[in-house]
């Protein structure tokens, strides 16, 4: 991601992420499950805890015509392009990484039953079965996905699946580690199971980081957590990490006492230095 798209993660005002809220339409299919209006059932099914793919290409469109429109500002526009090429990449490789974890039962098969780690390709490796491809599938296809390739197998397979992803919480949370959780559980339940944040938090600099690059930052991660977003509907991954850092040391007071001090002698300086 370019130093733009990292930029704006952090500089939408309040009000300007409202008014985005209220220009995508698309928006209403991230806010927990209440339908825009003339939105189509085929765009958010409420029954479901993960984003179908008919979800995401319908807010990846609501996304693309907005940064098309002159209508809406610049930083709209680049918030927009932003969001899209996280859905994008989603739509083209899937949701599974190595080190997320699937959770199956098939009904009669004990050793199918049981929680299996994703591996290299993205792949599952079951037992008997062998390798079920993941690359491409979306958390909401998971089931689908698994029963189609089982059938080969077993007559009418009855199966339940459901995926796990690992996180990590990082900073100014009482207990900081990796935690393994379903991708519907929203951000704020992340941060309670971390304990909650310290009295040293920067509430206002939380971030979620994926290697070196910042996806969701102060004031778009913030408002993500006021309307309850999940992890899923924020395209979050396994390996990404949620970043909660420290309060400044450095007082208001502190920075103006230490000002008046340094001033006086660059001031000098400069004098001198003509």
């Amino acid at each position: 991601m370019g130093s733009t798209g990292r930029k704006v993660l952090g500089v939408l005002k309040p009000g300007s992420m409202a008014v985005l809220r209220v220009v995508l339409a698309g928006c209403a299919v991230l806010l927990g499950g209440r339908a825009a209006q003339g939105q189509t059932a085929a765009s958010w099914d409420p029954g479901r805890p993960n984003m179908t793919r008919a979800a995401l290409e319908d807010l990846l469109a609501r996304y693309e015509q907005a940064t098309a429109s002159p209508g809406y500002t610049e930083e709209m526009r680049e918030r927009a392009r932003y969001e899209a090429s996280l859905i994008r990449a989603r739509l083209e490789e899937g949701d599974f990484q190595v080190g997320d974890r699937i959770l199956l039962v098939l009904e009669g098969e004990e050793q199918l039953s049981d929680t299996f780690a994703v591996a290299p390709g993205p792949a599952l490796l079951l037992p008997v079965v062998g390798e079920i491809p993941l690359k491409g599938v979306l958390r909401s296809e998971l089931e689908d996905h698994i029963r189609e390739h089982l059938t080969r197998f077993y007559r009418n397979p009855v199966v339940r699946a459901r995926a796990l992803i690992r996180i990590e919480v990082y900073g100014e949370v009482t207990r900081p580690g990796f935690y393994v959780l379903a991708p519907e559980t929203p951000v704020t339940d992340l941060l309670m199971r971390a304990g909650g944040m310290t009295r040293e938090a920067d509430q206002r600099s939380i971030r979620v980081e994926r290697g070196d690059r910042t996806i969701w930052g102060a004031e778009a991660l913030r408002q993500a957590i006021i309307e309850a977003r999940t992890l899923d509907q924020l395209s979050v991954r396994a390996g990404d990490r949620l970043v909660v850092p420290r309060k400044s040391t450095w007082s208001l007071g502190e920075m103006l006492r230490v000002g008046a001090f340094v001033l006086p002698s660059v001031v000098t300086l400069v004098t001198l230095l003509r």
